[in-house]
């Protein structure tokens, strides 16, 4: 159930409802917009007085959103959420949040070399994995905290925003003191208690596709964050496990407009991880863009044959700059920007 309170209403107003909604020992979700608060309403909704609610001062309309997931879906909230990391740097505005950089932390002078490389081209947020989950025990794993401050650093000297995976429940304090993004990779897109666990802190996430999961399953994902506090997150399409095999992953790219048409949360496209081949990387993230995609996640590495991990799928530098070059036109034609 949601509450939408009239345009104007101010923040006492609100108040009195949420403070309403707990007395009936239910669970209030304020959603602050530009024009109107929405409260969603978590718990058994037959506590509920719909009547008495609608009657309270401020209050527009009381609804029951139909969608299994509550918090993410447009029914909620019908504006698209726009998350603010500070410095002019958004995702799920305008601008097209481009995100670049190595798929593992290897060493200060890789990553100062991609920083500066991706910085250059016009990125703003660098990617950047300290711990990797690993689908055989004898590949690298990550820097861990030593990679996390290697992460950080570069970025800071470049004036970039970062986002970087979490694994463990155990890590998300360590990584949220370095990470303007918390990234939840696919295999743990269906570890509830870690979803849990991000939604109580205040760092955006961003939530990977599972391999095989639904767009269902996804924003039902996103709502165990959001349950937990957290409205700061966005999804990413990193393509599906079919039986296709010329490419790593099938890129399902109807799911941008797909859940740009359920959801209100900004969506993210991952053509790397996606494909898997350099050669891909630039008409996928230029498809996806005309698609509506609200920012683009690539692996880029100053010397991918040298790479400790995934350095098949990464891109060079020189390919970044000429693939920013080419992203500007389709931008505008879909009325966005860089």
């Amino acid at each position: 159930m949601i509450i939408v309170m009239k345009k104007g209403a101010d923040q006492a107003l609100a108040d009195n409802v949420v403070s309403m909604i707990h007395k009936l020992d239910l669970k209030p979700m304020p959603m602050i917009g530009t024009e109107r608060t929405v409260i969603a309403v978590i718990g058994d909704e037959r506590a509920i007085d719909q009547h008495r609610i609608h009657a309270m001062p401020g209050v527009d309309r009381v609804m029951n959103v139909l969608d299994p997931y509550k918090l993410s879906s447009r029914e909620t909230k019908h504006e698209t959420t726009v998350i603010d990391l500070g410095d002019g740097v958004t995702i799920g505005g305008e601008k097209i949040a481009m995100m670049a950089g190595p798929c593992a932390v290897e060493s200060e002078a890789q990553m100062e070399a991609a920083t500066k490389a991706v910085k250059d081209a016009g990125a703003q947020i660098l990617r950047g994995g300290a711990f990797k989950p690993r689908t055989s025990p004898y590949s690298f794993e990550g820097l861990g905290p030593d990679g996390l401050k290697l992460l950080s650093d570069a970025a800071k000297r470049h004036g970039m925003k970062v986002i970087t995976e979490v694994l463990d429940v155990r890590d998300i304090d360590a990584v949220a003191q370095h990470a303007d993004i918390l990234q939840i990779g696919t295999r743990n897109m269906s570890n509830f208690n870690l979803l849990k666990e991000v939604g109580k802190v205040k760092t955006p996430v961003l939530l990977k596709r599972g391999m095989s999961a639904t767009v269902k399953e996804l924003l039902l994902a996103a709502d165990h964050i959001m349950s937990n506090g957290n409205q700061n997150v966005m999804l990413c399409e990193r393509g599906i496990r079919t039986f296709e095999t010329e490419t790593r992953n099938t890129l399902a790219l109807a799911t941008v407009p797909l859940v740009k048409e359920l959801s209100h949360l900004p969506i993210i496209v991952d053509p790397s991880h996606s494909t898997g081949k350099p050669s891909l990387v630039s008409p996928v993230t230029l498809a996806a863009i005309a698609a509506g995609a609200d920012g683009i996640l690539i692996d880029v590495h100053p010397n991918p044959a040298e790479a400790m991990c995934d350095g098949d799928q990464a891109i060079k530098p020189d390919h970044f700059v000429e693939l920013m070059g080419q992203l500007a036109p389709v931008a505008q034609a879909v009325n966005r920007t860089l």
